[in-house]
């Protein structure tokens, strides 16, 4: 069931949203080659719960054991941090983090460089940056689900860049994960039509090859299956009169 919120509990989940936001910026000055994923898991916690009432959304969800999914290369989500993962000069770095506060979700990512990068990782970086932004664009009273899949779709394939498929954004509130599914691909004017007071997580996911993927062994950890890089940037979206806001902005 698609849940519409209140102004309140809008207001409620841009609070959620700005630490969410502030939790990413302080990962994108802290990354540094050589330091752990925990390291930066380590990091998200503190800062997340030094706000009142604030908790990370992820740990114990559905018995993920961290506060963030940090998912390096070809990982496209769900990486789970460990002492043992250590950063290298040149790797990206998915960082996706929710904050719970009040009793509702705000969620975010972004892919970090670790170092200097290079230019075709830089470029899919910019591309999905642009992809989410084409996605956010079309979250308006009255289009549909499907416009902003398409809009998605379009700029990362104009791109030659793939589309995961299996994976897919959502809507956000109460529960972590509602309705409607976001997928980054699909037709205009298909879909749920979108309704004032709706949140959504818009969250494009995309690959520099095929975007066909394998899940690890942990169970968590989804990779492409050629191997190749994959980006992931992610905005908490409320669909208002006035057109789409960010809840997630810095």
């Amino acid at each position: 069931m698609i849940t519409i919120k209140s102004p309140r509990e809008i207001e409620v989940m841009a609070r959620a949203g700005r630490i969410v936001a502030e939790t990413l910026a302080l990962m994108g000055r802290i990354v540094r080659p050589g330091m752990s994923t925990e390291d930066l898991d380590d990091a998200a916690e503190t800062f997340i719960r030094s706000h009142d009432g604030a908790t990370p959304s992820f740990k114990g969800l559905y018995g993920f054991p961290k506060t963030l999914c940090t998912s390096i290369d070809t990982e496209i989500v769900h990486g789970i941090p460990s002492s043992r993962r250590l950063l290298s000069e040149g790797s990206i770095v998915s960082v996706d983090v929710g904050v719970h506060l009040e009793g509702l979700h705000a969620d975010s990512a972004t892919t970090l460089a670790v170092g200097t990068i290079a230019a075709e990782a830089e470029r899919l970086l910019e591309v999905t940056r642009q992809c989410l932004a084409a996605g956010i664009a079309e979250a308006r009273v009255g289009n549909h689900v499907g416009d902003i899949g398409h809009a998605v779709q379009q700029v990362a394939e104009g791109a030659g860049y793939g589309v995961v498929r299996e994976l897919v954004g959502h809507g956000i509130g109460a529960r972590f994960h509602e309705e409607p599914q976001v997928p980054n691909y699909g037709s205009p004017r298909r879909g749920p039509r979108l309704l004032e007071g709706m949140t959504l997580a818009i969250e494009p996911m995309i690959t520099i090859g095929d975007p066909a993927t394998r899940t690890l062994g942990d169970k968590w950890t989804v990779v492409t299956a050629d191997g190749s890089l994959s980006a992931h940037f992610e905005h908490t979206v409320a669909i208002t009169a006035n057109g789409p806001r960010i809840l997630t902005a810095a």
